[in-house]
């Protein structure tokens, strides 16, 4: 149902969403992602995750571009913006919908609660109810897949999970509806993130066989946390990186992934390449010229 870039060996992407500036954690995201793309010897795309509009904090965007840079981190082809795709998003929603693969419901998050969606309106709209949202059908059976960092996972969506929400009840697409789709037009091969979207992966890995895609290699790294033992956010209030000192930054998340100290790497450059030799010698990566 989409149309896929043919994939490279190696395709991988960091996808930060422009509520704010980056932060200690989502740099330890883009450090892993970038790190692995560049010990495989592929492509490192940037992607701008601004579906969330009410999230969205004007000018995060070139923000979070400008401190990728100080840091010595690039990417590989022009980033791109969620908001630029909304015609892709429409078509493949509207096809599925004249499949009878999406369903209209009148459900309210309170109503649910942290269950499972029990198919309530799964057969239409109970009388007295309009459609608020619409549900993807999700077909009944396992999901397994391997997490390079994490290990071997599963999870039976249509009981933990339910049919889930593609498009919510405020008009907008939903994030695991829209970033599955982006995948499949980048021809992303490989997904590293933070492990807070670990149990999104067998959402996303259902809807894209749906889709025709082929689900990508996924590697999920450690939360940075706050003192509170929460995760570090913007929500949070996490503050901004501190790209005056991009060395400091740099090394504060290498330890953070758990990696040895590096004592050549005394400027920009030579901290991606000795940090690159390492992540691909923890990985068993081969790195071929």
């Amino acid at each position: 149902m989409v149309t896929a870039t043919p994939a490279a060996s190696y395709v991988g992407r960091f996808a930060p969403s422009p509520s704010g500036p980056l932060h200690d954690g989502s740099l330890v995201a883009a450090m892993a992602s970038y790190l692995d793309a560049r010990a495989h010897n592929g492509q490192w795309l940037v992607r701008i995750e601004d579906i969330d509009t009410p999230r969205v904090a004007p000018g995060a965007d070139r923000i979070i571009l400008g401190q990728l840079q100080a840091l010595g981190m690039h990417w590989d082809a022009a980033p791109v913006w969620q908001s630029a795709r909304l015609p892709h998003y429409q078509a493949v929603f509207e096809s599925l919908k004249t499949h009878g693969q999406v369903y209209g419901c009148g459900c309210t998050r309170a109503e649910i609660g942290h269950s499972a969606y029990p198919g309530t309106c799964k057969q239409g709209v109970p009388p007295g109810r309009e459609i608020r949202a619409w549900r993807w059908r999700v077909p009944a059976g396992m999901v397994y897949f391997e997490d390079r960092w994490m290990g071997p996972r599963q999870q039976d969506v249509a009981r933990e999970v339910g049919d889930f929400i593609i498009r919510r009840a405020d008009g907008l697409f939903a994030y695991q509806f829209v970033v599955v789709i982006d995948d499949i037009l980048q021809g992303i091969t490989d997904v590293v993130r933070g492990a807070d979207l670990l149990d999104s992966t067998p959402r996303q890995h259902l809807l894209m066989r749906q889709l025709a895609g082929r689900p990508p290699r996924m590697l999920h790294v450690p939360l940075v946390m706050d003192e509170n033992g929460n995760k570090l956010s913007k929500q949070n209030h996490a503050s901004a990186l501190d790209t005056l000192q991009p060395l400091r930054s740099l090394r504060h998340a290498w330890q953070h992934l758990g990696m040895p100290e590096l004592p050549h790497a005394a400027s920009i450059d030579a901290f991606w390449q000795n940090a690159t030799a390492q992540w691909a010698a923890k990985l068993n990566i081969s790195q071929r010229a």
